[in-house]
């Protein structure tokens, strides 16, 4: 009988999501990357790239249904920015 395996927290997914776009994919990044999003499984490191941050999510779905998905974006600190901007 298959065991299935306990969903991550989201501090766990973050942690690992981090260190696998650092280690993994931000050296593989182009310049024409820059503001697109990353979706990437924190369990395999497989990774999607697209300007649109769904769309990343979907194709990285489509080869990785049960995909732990942290999302980050070329460029920037975080995928999103929250609050107003002074």
């Amino acid at each position: 009988m298959p065991t299935i395996k306990p969903r991550r927290t989201l501090d766990e997914l973050a942690r690992l999501g981090g260190e696998i776009f650092d280690r993994q994919i931000r050296p593989a990044l182009r310049p024409e990357d820059d503001g697109k999003f990353v979706a990437l499984d924190v369990e395999t490191g497989d990774y999607e790239i697209n300007e649109d941050d769904y769309t990343a999510v979907e194709r990285l779905r489509a080869r990785k249904p049960a995909a732990g998905v942290w999302l980050m974006r070329a460029g920037y600190r975080a995928a999103y920015r929250t609050g107003l901007r002074r």
